[in-house]
């Protein structure tokens, strides 16, 4: 994917009190996402993509596909069901999405070739480019590196979301596929990524922030990150004040950008213990983004 913008957001799905989704905010959400360049990333596990029915899948998909934005819509393919996740691809394919986003298998722990038959066979029925996602805190199983280097031929595989919070294993790699574009998928971690030579960055805080992370991937990636400490490392670790996608819902109600928090069982906003360390994080980013813009 040549033209891969730099951020991608994991958009929320916002839900009606009923728990239906609601397609008014989706679809202000989505501008507000184009008009701050971000890439979309749908039915990710920001977006309670888990807990989303296929139809509510395509539903949401179609939606934004619709709209005709200048950003490109990457669709989230994760579970353990192979015919179920090769099903999904191919009605991405005929709706039009530009990327998808493929998990290491959940809960069945896959070793080596389990998970490079898995994502060799996802990719088989992508017709756009793949980028496989490392996230051993969701999976229950780390993708080793020589999976990648599987993989690394299948004229579909574009890139890599690194996101088990290590950066030993970004490295590795780093050094195992270097000319495969690698995402961070920890905000708080950019800065170091992108030392190492990081592409980009999949976002939890753009959802709430579009502008203000989007500068601040500009200056990770520029390695002028002087002043992002430690702003964006308690933004960051605010959002994680619980099970993502709470507290970022939780921030978008209380800055009006959404109606209402409304999540999907096992999700429950009573575990967030208070909103005044986000109302903290956002002032922060406010004012950080004023002093970098005037």
């Amino acid at each position: 994917m040549t033209d891969s913008p730099v951020l991608w957001t994991a958009l929320i799905t916002p839900f009606h009190e009923d728990g239906s989704v609601d397609e008014q905010t989706l679809v202000k959400l989505a501008e507000l996402q184009n008009k701050s360049g971000n890439g979309i990333l749908l039915a990710g596990s920001t977006g309670e993509g888990l807990a989303l029915t296929h139809d509510e899948k395509r539903q949401i998909t179609e939606l934004v596909c619709n709209l005709g934005l200048n950003v490109p819509i990457m669709a989230g393919v994760g579970g353990f069901n192979l015919k179920e996740q090769t099903s999904w691809i191919k009605e991405c394919n005929r709706i039009g999405v530009d990327a998808f986003l493929l998990v290491t298998p959940l809960y069945a722990r896959p070793g080596i070739e389990g998970q490079t038959e898995w994502f060799m066979k996802l990719m088989d029925a992508a017709e756009k480019p793949c980028m496989v996602y490392n996230i051993p805190s969701r999976t229950g199983v780390k993708m080793p590196v020589q999976v990648l280097k599987n993989i690394r031929n299948h004229n579909r595989f574009w890139a890599v979301k690194e996101a088990s919070g290590s950066i030993s294993d970004y490295l590795e790699f780093s050094e195992t596929c270097p000319d495969v574009p690698l995402f961070s998928g920890d905000d708080g971690l950019l800065p170091f990524f992108s030392a190492a030579g990081c592409s980009g960055l999949v976002s939890v805080a753009a959802n709430v922030w579009p502008m203000e992370t989007g500068l601040y991937v500009k200056k990770c990636l520029e390695r002028n990150t002087e002043d992002l400490f430690p702003v964006w490392k308690r933004a960051s670790a605010a959002l994680f004040t619980a099970p993502n996608p709470v507290p970022v819902k939780a921030l978008m109600k209380e800055k009006g950008i959404i109606p209402r928090i409304q999540l999907r069982p096992p999700l429950s906003e009573k575990d967030l213990s208070g909103i005044s360390v986000l109302n903290a994080a956002d002032m922060n980013v406010a004012e950080w983004y004023k002093e970098n813009t005037e």
